[in-house]
């Protein structure tokens, strides 16, 4: 499996649309007053990706002034690598250093001229400049974060089928049981005949719900011959023809929901007894349906809760065979298709921000996750990418279907569906220093100063880095501290 490092080289050049974006978004001036121009800084249309500037580490660095690395500089990190946990850090992360190496041109420019501190060839009378601003050292928690692409919505559509045929269907449990699947006349006269829902083409739609209606417990998916074919909650739909006698799961899931239904009178349990029947012939009653006491396959739909109803597929007038309607849940949720390079940064429970199109936020909370797929272009289905396997496998993203549930459906506003934004928390690091990007200076020789602002003037201090994020650095050494001032580009 390729490694979230690897996938992340390999989409340096040229992103596709929908990809990740980084909260971290502080870009860094080139720049200081007095400075020599060795670079040109890059506009903002222009400015490298922080992903394409992984290369720059490679390149030697400008330095500051000698007295930077003169005192205590064996202390920091001589090669700036970043400390911190040991979780396993994105190029992304590494690459933000780059950011503060594109700064070092203007420390160059300040040792070269003498801007800081001056360059010992003009008199007396000129006093030291410090640097264009300021910025003191923070003590925080700095979180790290990715920003994946979202879909609002209430989830994938299942359907509803019109039940197969009665004589199709077997009861191997009991005698009992197979003797009233539509084998003899009894069971036909006393159950599924009146119906009109035990089989394909038995009868005519006669009232479908409109799309958006929400069904609970109880409530007519659809009419059959004006018959109402209720909704029951489960887990597996109804199999098979229950009567007296009957055992098994399906007798304890049809109990369950006679006795949320307000019918009494019988023991929940997996004997179907007569206790039982008389509880369906109530219930019968009060669906206006022949009192036989047995339930057919077909005389009710189980979904596992409320639903939705996403598409009406029947038209009342037509003859009660294939898909009748297609529904989901009731609740608005988030669907992501993540990266799978990014996938330790979710499980269940896992809390994220969702950002709305206005801009509002909401939490959500990850409550299922797929298996990781493989998706193709168009043109790849056509079997033309055999002979271009190079332009078919960049067309291949492997994703994770991931679920979020929202608890705060009010906070969702109106929106039925939307694309949104949703930010994971990718590390997080407690009661650390930190200081903005662009005030890190390369030393010379390697690793990172920062331009601390004394009484008597400016100095550099090497500071071993850390985690970055929001445009923030963790640092550490010797003489930082909170509070600590620092120059900063203006």
């Amino acid at each position: 499996m390729t490694s979230r490092d690897e996938t992340e080289a390999l989409s340096v050049a040229g992103e596709p649309s929908g990809a990740l974006e980084r909260h971290s978004s502080g870009e860094v001036s080139t720049k200081r007053p007095g400075a020599v121009d060795t670079a040109e800084e890059p506009s903002p249309d222009n400015r490298p990706h922080t992903r394409d500037l992984e290369t720059s580490l490679t390149a030697e660095p400008a330095t500051a002034p000698d007295t930077a690395s003169d005192d205590g500089s064996d202390d920091g990190s001589e090669d700036g690598t970043p400390t911190g946990s040991g979780r396993r850090r994105r190029p992304l992360r590494t690459s933000l250093i780059a950011l503060a190496a594109i700064t070092v041109t203007a420390a160059a420019g300040v040792a070269a001229t003498g801007a800081i501190g001056g360059d010992g060839n003009d008199s007396g009378g000129s006093a030291p400049s410090g640097p264009p601003a300021t910025a003191k050292v923070e003590r925080t928690t700095l979180t790290d974060t990715e920003t994946v692409d979202g879909n609002l919505g209430y989830g994938d559509a299942t359907t509803v089928q019109a039940p197969a045929s009665a004589s199709g269907t077997g009861e191997g449990q009991s005698g009992q049981d197979q003797s009233g699947q539509g084998q003899s006349g009894q069971s036909d006269q006393s159950g599924q005949g009146t119906s009109g829902a035990g089989s394909a083409g038995d009868g005519i739609v006669t009232w479908v719900p409109e799309e958006g209606k929400r069904i609970e417990r109880g409530d007519t998916v659809y009419r059959v011959d004006q018959q109402r074919i209720p909704l029951l909650y489960g887990s597996f739909p109804l199999y098979r023809t229950l009567r007296s006698g009957s055992e098994g799961d399906d007798v304890e899931m049809l109990e369950k929901n006679l006795r949320a239904l307000g019918y009494t009178g019988f023991t929940v349990d997996e004997t179907y007894n007569s206790a039982t029947a008389e509880a369906v012939k109530e219930w019968q009653d009060d669906l206006n349906r022949e009192e036989t006491g047995t339930v057919a396959a077909g005389d009710a739909v189980v979904a596992d809760g409320a639903r939705r109803v996403a598409d009406v597929k029947a038209s009342p007038g037509a003859a009660l065979s294939g898909s009748v309607l297609s529904w989901t849940g009731t609740e608005r949720i988030v669907g992501v298709d993540l990266d799978v390079q990014f996938e330790d940064l979710v499980e269940k429970g896992t809390e994220v921000t969702v950002e709305l199109p206005d801009n509002t936020t909401v939490q959500a909370e990850v409550t299922d996750i797929g298996t990781p797929s493989t998706s193709k272009g168009d043109d790849s289905a056509d079997g033309s990418g055999s002979g271009d396997s190079g332009s078919g496998d960049s067309d291949d993203k492997a994703t994770l279907p991931v679920e979020l549930t929202v608890k705060d459906q009010k906070g969702l506003g109106r929106y039925q569906a939307a694309a949104v934004q949703v930010t994971l928390k990718a590390e997080s690091r407690e009661d650390v220093l930190v200081v903005p990007v662009s005030a890190l200076v390369a030393q010379r020789g390697g690793g990172y100063a920062v331009e601390v602002v004394t009484a008597d003037g400016t100095e550099y201090r090497p500071v071993k880095l850390g985690m970055f994020a929001d445009s923030k650095v963790e640092v550490s050494g010797k003489g930082i501290k909170e509070g600590t001032v620092v120059g900063v580009p203006k």
